[in-house]
Parts: structure tokens; C-alpha cells; sequence
């Protein structure tokens, strides 16, 4: 009996892992622009942005919400969007970089 319960306690742990990773959405930044430009995702989702390019890129809203350090090539930085809304993002030090997160 307590290993059936064990079995289904690692199974919904493994299944709230696959919900948390569906949530998740990626940003790459590669040849100085943001990929893709423009990203639709559902409240509560976490986008991490990662730097491909070989020189560093910093992740800035608009707005004052989020600002990431510089990014280094391979570092990453994530941020969790709360509300619903359109989120314009640069990066600090190349400014014609600019892309946005939609928030339904």
C-alpha cells in the first residue's frame, strides 16, 4: 500500500514538473535581434531570454517591470508575467533591439 503511494506521489510530481515546463516559453537573442519579436503567452507564464549572440545584450521593459543584468553569451535571464497586457522590451545597450511579450 505505501508503495502505491509513493508511485502516485512521484507521478504527480512528475506531472505538475511537464504543467510547469508548459508554461515556460523561450526568447532567443541571436545576430542583435530577439527571437521571435513578437511572443504571445497566458498569464502566469514564465520567458527566459537566452544570449546566442558573442556579445552581451541586456533585457529591458519598457515600462520599469523588468530589467536584466548583462547577459553574456549562453547566460539567461527569466521573468514570470503576471497580468495580462502588451510588455515592449529593449536591449539597454543596443536600443534598436526591440521586441514585445503579449500577455492574454
Amino acid at each position: 500500500m505505501h508503495a502505491n503511494i509513493l508511485r502516485a506521489a512521484g507521478l504527480a510530481l512528475a506531472l505538475a514538473a511537464n504543467a510547469a515546463r508548459a508554461d515556460d516559453a523561450q526568447v532567443t537573442i541571436k545576430n542583435f535581434d530577439f527571437m521571435p519579436m513578437s511572443l504571445s503567452v497566458s498569464a502566469g507564464t514564465k520567458v527566459t531570454w537566452t544570449n546566442k549572440d558573442g556579445e552581451p545584450h541586456t533585457v529591458v521593459s519598457e515600462s520599469g517591470l523588468f530589467r536584466s543584468g548583462a547577459l553574456d553569451t549562453g547566460a539567461s535571464y527569466s521573468f514570470t508575467f503576471a497580468k495580462p497586457g502588451i510588455y515592449k522590451y529593449l536591449c539597454g545597450i543596443h536600443p534598436k533591439m526591440m521586441a514585445q511579450i503579449v500577455v492574454k
